[in-house]
Parts: C-alpha cells; structure tokens; sequence
C-alpha cells in the first residue's frame, strides 16, 4: 500500500491572543483551521486587522500560538519552519547592495558556498525576469523591480512553501497586474523551485485570479469563515460571466451579516465595544451622490462599483459597511442600496446634511452620545480624550482605539454635536451650546 504523503503544513484549532493589563486578552486569532497541501496555491483573503498576516507568522514559525496545533510535514512545528520562504508587501531590500547581493543573503544565512551562491542567484534574477540588473542598486529600480528582488530572494533557497504576504499591494495596477501573470505562468510551467504557495491579500480579484482554493477570513476575531474551491483553470480570465460570478459571490460572503444574538433582556449597547472605520464625511458623501445618480439609481453591484471608483476591497467595504451602520444605505449580498435617509442626505444643502448626521450619529453612535453626555455633566463642559481612549483600550487593540477616537472627533465636529481642542485634547462644546447650557 502506497503511503499518504502527509500535508506540507496542517494548522488545527489555532488561537493567537495578546494580554492586556487590567482587562480581557485581545484575541486575533480564534479557532482557525488550515491545511496546505503540495502542488496548489491557496489566498487568505480578508479584511485588514482579520489576523492573517499573523496566521502567516504561525505558519512560518516565527510566531508561537497561543494555543492550538502547527504541524510541518506531519510534525509539530517547533522554531521557524524549514524550507519556507516570504516575500513583503514591502521590498525589504538593503538599499547599500546590489540586486545579486541582496538575493544572495538567504544562500548566505545557509553558508552555501561562494560559487554556488552566484550561480543560484544568477538563475533566480534570470527566472523574475531581471537579467542585467545583477549590479544595480534598488535606487535604480522601479517598484515592481524591486519587488522582483524580493521574490528572487525567497526563490533562490528552493523553499517547499513561499509565503506571500499582499505582495502586490505596494504597486500600481499595471505593474501589479504584470508580476502576478509572471507569477503565475512561471507556476504553471512548472518552472518555480517551489511545492507550495501560501497568499494574503484583501484583493477579492487577485484570490481568483490566482488560488486553486480561498480561504474568506471574518474579523474580531480572525476566522475562516468560508473556504471556496476555485473552479477555473489557468490562464484565467476575469471578464468570464463565471468568473466575475464568483468575484460577485465572495463580495456578498464579505458583507453578510452575522444573526444578532437573541438574549432574554436586551442590554444597551456598549458605547466602548465597537472599533469604526476611519471613513471621512466627504467619502460617505460622495458615494451616496453616486449611488443616487446614474447609471445606479440608488443600487449598485460592489464588484461593479468597485471598479468604476478604482476601489480596492479594504476601501469600498468599510465605507458600505458605515453608511449602512448610519442608516444611509443597505449591505445586500453583494449589492449596496441607498436608503430613504441616504437619499435626503444626498439631495440636502450643507447645514440639513449636518443635522441628518447628527441625528445618525446620535441614533446609532453611542460613543458620540456618551461623549456628548460626559460633557454636559461636566461645570465647565469639557472632557479629555484620554479617558475614552482609555476605556476603548479594555476592548480593542490601542490602534484600533486610536482609530476609532479620531473618527469620533471627526464625525462629531462635522455634526456640531462637539468640538475638539487638539493642544488640550478635549472635547468640549460651541460656544452657542455653552450659552444654552448656562440659560
């Protein structure tokens, strides 16, 4: 009988938590589930913050889970994985050496004899298409230059896994475009001295484009909501009905949302228990201008709209995702719909706009309420940030706290609900509203 070749990499019931002082543990990673197997290319695909980098850390050994199992070729994984190669979303060269010199480092970190080094590194910036460029400096080169680099860099060790992490976000969409077809070609014919490839990317596009399987991550904590097998083969194009169906598909995937939870006796809602999108007012704006207009009528695809805008995924989302929170549009399987109030908000003059977000904001931010309320408990109407920073922290990472206070400030100001004094860092009211309060 025939022995099964065990997975190249098997992660089970892996979860990745942070402690934080005086509150509950940060928790990125939670109950996720992957295996990888030779010959196919699988994307974690997902929002930013959705832990997949760092799942990529784990997978890589760099990074200890806090709890769950790393298996590497049916072993469990202690250190960093042997045979596994990254290339960055960032070019991570020495801008002080050379194109052969700064492929050659990992060969060096293997104590691969000197002419064995020139010869591999000499192959690999042949294969990513940088013949002649052996000498130049990454000052020379243009960014999807460099990024080559880097990929030659994690091909010439031969690593079974390369490990990608949004390595195509850095460039423009040409260049992109130009590196990932490469990419793939040089996969398919079998000309990669690679066993595997492993992908993060919150480009909804590139997973089809070049997965044979797509892992859709869900954020807060990160998990695999959904694993889809990608039916097309290579070359693949992306103006195929099927293909953009499945694009339309995994965009209705990312903007479904979860069943409330039903509990006997509703509490209100955490003022601190919700991070929000830094999306800027004039954003949200101009999309329900657009949406209300044509060729929409108040309802476009994502996939379409997405490209119409030049939106990349991480873009369009969160700001779908906040006008509806607001109550200005309708998040439905890959479709977003202009609401009533949405319309009003369009069709308003300045100061009606104002007061159609405040009254929004009110309604659904209650951490514009608690801090509206805080300030006029207060004699002289003034509060500092730090104190709400501070309890933002007990429920989220201090960037996302950050986050998520500098969009409050920015909303509120716009609304006239407060103002911010950024020397002081305090909110505090208007001038008017402290007349009327003292009235």
């Amino acid at each position: 009988m025939d022995q099964i070749t065990p997975p190249l990499v098997s992660v089970r019931n892996c979860r990745q938590a942070y402690h934080k002082d005086s509150s509950a543990d940060l928790v990125v990673l939670d109950d996720v589930n992957l295996t990888l197997h030779e010959g196919e290319i699988v994307a974690l695909l997902g929002r930013s913050g959705s832990g997949k980098s760092t799942l990529l850390r784990i997978v890589a050994g760099l990074l200890k889970p806090t709890s769950g199992e790393v298996n590497w070729r049916g072993k469990p994984l202690k250190g960093p994985a042997p045979g596994v190669a990254m290339v960055f979303q960032s070019f991570a060269l020495f801008p002080w050496l050379t194109v052969q010199e700064n492929v050659e480092l990992g060969l060096e970190a293997l104590r691969v004899g000197k002419d064995d080094r020139e010869e591999r590194s000499e192959e690999a910036i042949d294969l990513i298409g940088l013949g002649g460029y052996d000498g130049a400096y990454p000052k020379e080169l243009s960014g999807g230059m460099r990024q080559r680099v880097g990929l030659a860099r994690a091909l010439v060790v031969h690593p079974d896994l390369l490990l990608m992490d949004e390595p195509f976000s850095a460039l423009d969409v040409l260049t992109a475009e130009t590196l990932r077809t490469d990419l793939i070609d040089l996969w398919m014919d079998g000309k990669l001295p690679v066993k595997s490839i492993l992908i993060v990317t919150h480009n909804i596009e590139e997973a089809v484009l070049m997965a044979d399987r797509i892992l859709v991550f869900s954020s807060n904590p990160g998990r695999v909501a959904h694993e889809l097998k990608v039916p097309f083969t290579h070359p693949r194009n992306r103006f195929d009905p099927a293909f953009r169906q499945m694009v339309d598909d995994i965009y209705g995937i990312m903007t479904r949302r979860k069943a409330p939870e039903v509990h006997a006796a509703a509490a209100p809602p955490n003022p601190f228990g919700h991070a929000l999108h830094p999306v800027g007012t004039n954003l949200m704006a101009g999309l329900l201008e657009t949406l209300r207009g044509q060729p929409y009528n108040g309802r476009a695809d994502l996939p379409a709209l997405a490209a119409a805008l030049q939106f990349e995924v991480d873009e369009l989302l969160p700001l779908g995702e906040t006008l509806s929170m607001l109550g200005f549009a309708l998040l439905e399987e890959g479709d977003i719909l202009i609401t009533e109030t949405g319309r009003h908000f369009a069709e308003a003059e300045t100061e009606d706009r104002k007061e159609i977000f405040a009254e929004a904001l009110r309604t659904h931010v209650p951490l514009i309420t608690e801090i509206r309320s805080v300030i006029d408990q207060r004699s002289n109407h003034r509060a500092a940030a730090v104190r709400f920073r501070d309890q933002l922290e007990d429920h989220m990472s201090p960037e996302y706290a950050e986050e998520t206070l500098r969009t409050v400030i920015a909303w509120g100001r716009y609304a006239e609900i407060f103002e911010y004094d950024e020397e002081a860092q305090q909110f505090g009211l208007e001038e008017e509203d402290e007349e009327e309060h003292e009235a």
